[in-house]
């Protein structure tokens, strides 16, 4: 009679032994023939870097990708709104800079948003194909990339519209990169801070149309896109409430 004893979570048998014996062995054959890859220590595990070759019109898509193009049109479209909405006479050219200035104010929060958080855009389906999690971009590129259309970005409206819209250019990113972002893993209050963001390019709009004067309108304008954020982002985390889960966000 075989002696049957306990090791951990179940029981240990003479066939038991033998079995695990014949599974590493045939592991292990395999691993030399080329058939399983062994594991790798630290130490041989390649460091970061961009997987393929990028072309200028590659790397145009990039900046696009990094900027996320498509959001920051529509906060191009809010601003231009507000714009539109204020007293006073439209005028091309301070239009047209405003329109510049949000662009890059927004591609700059976008830039820094993927840089800090590309170890979580990789375990994320909606995420992982975004150029630093896919390495079609160094991260220094990425953060360089962020810093010169966030300097663009606040330094044209400055000049060419006026220092509020500048400051509220330069707030926008702030409170995007700087404090939703970093509120997105601690706390579902990230969403009010979500929220403040969306609810500036409106009053931003405004302040360049106005030379700076922000009348009731534009804080109407801006609570109401305020107000619409929640149920936008609710609804949001909602649907991809398992994927932000694997990150660890609270939505």
């Amino acid at each position: 009679m075989f002696r049957v004893r306990t090791l951990g979570r179940g029981l240990v048998t003479p066939y038991t032994r033998w079995s695990h014996r014949i599974h590493s062995t045939a592991a292990l054959n395999s691993a030399r023939q080329g058939l399983v890859t062994p594991r790798r220590t630290q130490s041989e595990i390649a460091p970061w870097r961009i997987q393929s070759t990028t072309t200028g019109t590659d790397l145009l898509r990039v900046y696009a990708d990094l900027s996320k193009g498509k959001l920051t049109a529509f906060v191009v479209l809010t601003a231009m709104a507000g714009y539109a909405v204020a007293p006073g006479a439209a005028q091309v050219a301070p239009l047209l800079w405003t329109a510049a200035g949000t662009a890059l104010c927004a591609g700059s929060a976008n830039s820094f948003n993927q840089w800090i958080e590309v170890p979580y855009d990789a375990q994320m389906s909606r995420t992982r194909n975004r150029p630093l999690a896919r390495h079609a971009v160094a991260p220094g590129h990425a953060l360089g990339f962020g810093v010169m259309a966030g300097t663009l970005g606040v330094g044209a409206l400055y000049v060419f519209v006026n220092p509020v819209a500048a400051g509220l250019g330069a707030a926008n990113i702030a409170l995007y990169a700087g404090v939703y972002t970093a509120m997105k893993r601690l706390t579902i209050a990230n969403t009010w801070a979500g929220a403040l963001v969306g609810a500036i390019p409106p009053v931003l709009g405004w302040a360049a149309a106005s030379g700076g004067t922000l009348g009731p309108g534009a804080w109407v304008m801006g609570g109401i896109l305020f107000a619409w954020q929640f149920p936008h982002f609710n609804s949001l985390a909602h649907t991809l409430r398992a994927d932000y889960s694997k990150a660890g966000y609270r939505m």
